[in-house]
């Protein structure tokens, strides 16, 4: 026979507002509770890696899968974000040290592996659980169902007057039976209380005993009250929730009491739960306002993080600014708490992606930058080379000049792979080294020679000036003393100067000093010397040109001069008195002849070098 809830006179349950208004439908209250104790869970963003793992292997042990199956869901996000971390920062580092991202793989660690393994346990054994409790609610529906139909039959059966004992033993059996499917458990509860009220109002001749029934059920639930208020000493809610949930379900197993008691002690225990409840909602209601404000804060943190998104440069430096910038960013978010379980994927996604962004783009820079190194790299190890076979040149000179070169290429040429970086160019440096010390032991040893030269110039100088005192000079000796000082090599370059000068100083006295020569000689011996020395100038041909050109010009000078005086002879020759001037220009012009004659020997002489 089916009844209703009006039939039954039992008030309907509001589960949606967390407050019995009946002690009906006591099962679907349960599953609210659960569903509240969902709320009340520890902060799992806190966890680490290998505390989480640890979590799955200890749920993996818990009798209840459905509970463990639940909690590996909601840590799963957790440990994922943390993997995808881990995995990011070691393709920075991989990318960092010239690997390439297609080469990139991650494998997980010891927690993963264990992670992994009990939560597809904890499934197959939830799977497993279900089923079978599925399978245990449909049995326990036909068994209460069998049962139903054997109280129908009791109380229609004639003279069920004295079946007291018999459907007390049907009741018996009935508590002992478990959970039935949920769509099934309010019909079947009001059909059983319907059932167990008929039988009781159809008993008059043993009402005394279930009047006596009723009132230990009365004793009974008056405990479970007591019990109930107790619960406001527990400090933690979720144990209060959780053995005000036992106490429900002792409840609700508990028989009829009284009629006239029946709604004041339900008010009694629905007032005493309520009370938890009201605790329970403001719980609720702080975690709430606490997970609304971790939202707040980390909506501000992933605002700061869009634009590390859209970063970019060509500078090392700003990349490693930055890199610190937003690691910083990160540490900020991971200190902050969880957020409200519908707002958390989009949060997380904001950050998160705007993470991944700017270290994907600083992967993209880096690998660009080792191609262009690679590049750089094969260039430093040709100009290495090259600095390698010059340091086994025996042209020193030319060595210099092209390791100079090298130098200037190799400042240019922009910077390889910084595992390589300092053996590369340690090697280089050391080649050049090696040519340029090659070139300082040749500049000390000629400058030991330079010495020895500046001795012996000096020597000959010294035979030249004590010629003089001797009077021993003469135009062949002359002749070998130039030709000495011109076979000797350089001196050191601050004595160029004072040897050449005193040289000519020397040669010139020496030359004054020849007996028997004419002025003519003198000045013909005289270029002949300084030709000679100019013929061992490193500039000689320079310097002979420069000669050449001054004896032209004062060839011009004098044939000029020579053409003047000739002129001024024809006005002499219609002057009257002009005979001794004639005389006197005359003998001009025959000297200046004489001089015009020597300077185109010397002229000449030049010309002949």
């Amino acid at each position: 026979m089916e009844v209703n809830e009006k039939e039954t006179g039992i008030p309907e349950i509001n589960l949606q507002q967390g407050v019995l208004n009946s002690e009906a439908d006591l099962a679907e209250h349960d599953d609210a509770i659960v569903q509240e104790e969902a709320e009340i869970k520890p902060d799992y963003s806190l966890y680490t890696r290998k505390q989480l793992a640890e979590l799955a292997k200890e749920l993996a042990k818990d009798a209840n899968p459905i509970k463990a199956e639940a909690i590996i869901r909601e840590i799963k996000p957790f440990f994922e974000e943390q993997f995808d971390k881990n995995k990011a920062l070691a393709l920075e580092k991989f990318l960092s040290e010239g690997g390439k991202t297609e080469d990139f793989e991650f494998r997980g660690d010891e927690w993963d592996a264990i992670f992994d393994a009990n939560a597809k346990l904890i499934r197959d054994k939830r799977f497993q659980f279900v089923k079978q409790q599925e399978e245990i609610k449909n049995e326990n529906l036909r068994k209460k169902e069998t049962l139903l139909e054997q109280m129908r039959q009791l109380l229609d059966a004639p003279g069920s007057g004295n079946q007291y004992d018999k459907f007390q033993e049907l009741q018996k059996q009935w508590k002992a039976i478990g959970a039935v499917p949920g769509n099934q458990s309010k019909t079947l509860w009001a059909n059983y209380h319907a059932l167990v009220d008929r039988f009781y109002d159809n008993q008059s001749i043993y009402f005394e005993l279930k009047e006596l029934d009723r009132k230990k059920n009365l004793l009974a639930k008056k405990e479970l009250i007591e019990k109930a208020n107790q619960l406001n000493l527990v400090d933690s809610i979720k144990d209060a929730i959780q053995q005000l949930n036992e106490l429900h379900h002792e409840f609700k197993h508990i028989g009829p009491v009284p009629r006239e008691e029946k709604e004041a002690i339900w008010q009694a225990f629905k007032k005493a739960s309520d009370t938890i409840y009201e605790r329970r909602d403001a719980f609720v209601k702080e975690l709430q306002q606490s997970l609304q404000g971790n939202l707040e804060k980390k909506l501000v943190i992933a605002e700061a993080a869009q634009p590390f998104a859209q970063f970019n440069t060509d500078r090392i430096k700003e990349w490693n600014a930055k890199t610190v910038e937003i690691l910083a960013i990160q540490k900020q978010w991971e200190q902050i708490g969880t957020v409200p379980r519908n707002k958390a994927k989009d949060v997380n996604k904001k950050f998160w992606g705007a993470f991944k962004s700017f270290f994907h783009n600083k992967a993209v820079f880096f690998k660009k930058l080792d191609e262009e190194r690679s590049v750089n790299l094969k260039a430093k190890q040709a100009l290495l080379a090259k600095a390698k076979e010059l340091a086994e040149s025996e042209d020193i000179q030319k060595a210099i000049q092209e390791v100079k070169t090298l130098q200037s290429s190799w400042k240019e040429t922009g910077p390889v792979p910084e595992k390589v970086r300092e053996k590369l160019f340690k090697e280089f440096k050391s080649y050049c080294d090696f040519v340029f010390d090659k070139k300082r032991g040749q500049q000390n040893k000629a400058s030991e020679e330079q010495v020895a030269n500046l001795v012996e110039k000096e020597r000959i100088c010294e035979s030249l000036e004590n010629a003089l005192q001797t009077g021993a000079a003469s135009a062949d000796e002359l002749a070998v003393f130039q030709e000495k000082f011109g076979q000797i090599g350089f001196v050191p370059r601050e004595k160029i100067q004072y040897i050449k000068e005193r040289f000519q100083k020397a040669m010139q006295g020496y030359v004054n000093a020849i007996p028997g020569l004419g002025e003519q000689e003198r000045s013909q011996l005289s270029l002949q010397a300084e030709l000679s020395e100019l013929k061992n100038d490193p500039a000689a041909d320079k310097k002979i040109q420069q000669k050449e050109l001054q004896l032209r010009k004062k060839i011009a000078k004098v044939e000029n001069d020579i053409a003047l005086l000739r002129n001024n002879l024809e006005f002499f020759a219609k002057s009257k008195n002009a005979g001794s001037l004639r005389e006197e220009v005359n003998q001009k012009i025959a000297d200046t002849e004489i001089e015009l004659k020597e300077l185109k020997k010397q002229l000449k002489l030049i010309r002949s070098l």
